[in-house]
C-alpha cells in the first residue's frame, strides 16, 4: 500500500535530492516555494494529502487540523523540543491518529559560532563600536551565564570555554555530569544575572525568564544573546534596560526579537535569519527528516 499525496506547505529547506527521494514514496508530491498567507490558504495547501512537511513558522493548530481528514503524518522540517513548544498542536494529532515527528540537534555548531563571532568583535571592537569592555579584550576576560542547557547551550557553552571565558548557567535541571566535565558553574537566576556580563539564553520557545525585576537585576555593561525562536524577555522591561549603560541585545531571527520597533535602538542587533541554518546544517536537517519518514513507513506498513 503507497500513501497517494505528501505536501510541503511551505519552503522547508529540503534539498533536490531529498526531494526526488521523498517522491520515491508518493504518487504525488508537492513542495510550495512560497509562503501561505493565511490558516485557509494552509488548508487549501494541505487538500486531500496523506503527508504534509512544514517548518517552525506557521501554527498547525486544531482548526487546520479538523478540515484535512486525509492526515497520516507531520513531517516537522524543525526542531522539535516539547509538546507545549510545538507550533503543531501534537495532543490533538495523536488523538486523530496523526503521527508527527519531528528532528533535532542539526544546527547547534551554527548558533554557537554566531554568539562566538558576535562576542569577539564586542570585545575587539571591530563591529563598529567601541570595545565593549573599554579596552581591546579576550574572550578568556568574560564570564559567560547560559540560561537553559540542552544542546544548543551546550554548544554555545563549549565554544565559549573553548576560548577562556568563565561559564556558568542556569537550568530548570542540573547538569552536574557537564559541571565535573567541562567546569561549568551552576548559579541560581538572580546570581547568574548579577555576575555575568555576557548572557546567552537558549531556551525553549515562548519560554520567558527576563521580566523588568530580573533585567535590573543584569544592569549596566552587559550583553545579552538570544538564540531561541521567542523572546525570552518582557517587551517593555527590554525598552526600559536598552536605555541603561552600555547594553545590548544580540538575537538571529526576527520571531526571537519580538517587537520590531527594537530595530530601532542602536544597541540591538538581528540577523533577521536563523544562525543554525548553515549549508551543514541544512545537510543533517534532510538526513534526520528522511529518516523520521521512512521510520512512519516502516511502522505502519507503506510502501517506502
Amino acid at each position: 500500500m503507497k500513501l497517494k499525496k505528501i505536501t510541503a506547505i511551505e519552503p522547508v529547506s529540503l534539498l533536490d535530492e531529498t526531494k526526488r527521494e521523498v517522491e520515491k514514496y508518493f504518487e504525488e508530491a508537492v513542495f510550495y516555494d512560497t509562503f501561505p498567507e493565511n490558516e485557509e490558504e494552509i488548508i487549501k495547501r494541505i487538500g486531500d494529502s496523506d503527508a504534509i512537511f512544514v517548518s517552525y513558522r506557521y501554527p498547525i493548530g486544531e482548526a487546520v487540523l479538523k478540515e484535512c481528514k486525509n492526515l497520516k503524518y507531520i513531517g516537522m522540517c524543525c526542531s522539535l523540543y516539547s509538546k507545549a513548544s510545538s507550533n503543531v498542536d501534537i495532543r490533538y494529532a495523536r488523538e486523530q491518529g496523526i503521527c508527527v515527528k519531528g528532528v533535532r540537534d542539526y544546527g547547534d555548531q551554527g548558533v554557537a559560532e554566531y554568539v562566538i563571532g558576535e562576542v569577539i568583535h564586542m570585545l575587539q571592537g571591530t563591529g563598529g563600536h567601541p570595545p565593549f569592555l573599554g579596552v581591546e579584550s579576550e574572550v578568556s576576560g568574560i564570564r559567560a551565564g547560559i540560561l537553559g542547557m540542552g544542546a544548543s547551550a551546550q554548544a554555545v557553552a563549549a565554544a565559549l570555554s573553548a576560548f577562556g571565558a568563565d561559564v556558568s548557567y542556569y537550568s530548570r535541571t542540573r547538569k552536574r555530569e557537564l559541571e565535573e566535565r567541562r567546569g561549568y558553574h551552576y548559579l541560581e537566576l538572580d546570581e547568574l544575572l548579577a555576575s555575568c556580563n555576557v548572557i546567552c539564553s537558549c531556551l525553549s520557545k515562548n519560554v520567558v525568564l527576563l521580566h523588568e525585576r530580573e533585567m535590573d537585576i543584569m544592569g549596566d555593561n552587559t550583553i545579552l544573546f538570544n538564540t531561541a525562536l521567542s523572546p525570552c524577555f518582557d517587551a517593555e522591561a527590554m525598552k526600559k534596560w536598552l536605555q541603561k549603560e552600555n547594553t545590548w541585545y544580540f538575537c538571529d531571527t526576527l520571531m526571537g526579537l519580538g517587537e520590531e520597533e527594537l530595530l530601532q535602538y542602536d544597541h540591538v542587533s538581528c540577523l533577521k535569519k536563523s544562525s543554525g541554518m548553515t549549508s551543514q546544517a541544512v545537510a543533517r536537517l534532510n538526513e534526520k527528516v528522511l529518516v523520521n519518514l521512512k521510520e512512519f513507513l516502516e511502522e505502519t506498513g507503506y510502501d517506502h
